[in-house]
């Protein structure tokens, strides 16, 4: 899996840094349905366990390990974004 794209993210809640990693097409399709309930809505739980799993490679984390909501919260959703191939606006401060 080196082979896919990967990023650098500092959070600026607290600056830690984390490794995104792009999991491939098919696993993000399979994670987009495994996040649903069966309404077909989206699970902030499932999500945040999906991401963590699958796109966040470095520091290996799970939801307990955060500390600090706003942090958890922002990392979350900067790799949801990295995921489906959103480019946040502030990125070109980002190292790569």
């Amino acid at each position: 899996m080196s082979n896919f794209k990967q990023k650098q993210y500092t959070s600026k809640k607290l600056g830690n840094v984390y490794t995104f990693q792009f999991p491939g097409i098919r696993a993000v399709t399979k994670i987009k349905d495994r996040v649903k309930n069966k309404y077909g809505i989206l699970q902030d739980e499932k999500v945040a366990d999906e991401v963590l799993a699958h796109v966040i490679v470095e520091p290996k984390m799970k939801i307990e390990d955060f500390n600090d909501i706003g942090e958890f919260n922002e990392v979350i959703a900067a790799a949801v974004n990295f995921m489906y191939g959103i480019e946040e606006e502030a990125d070109d401060d980002q190292p790569e």
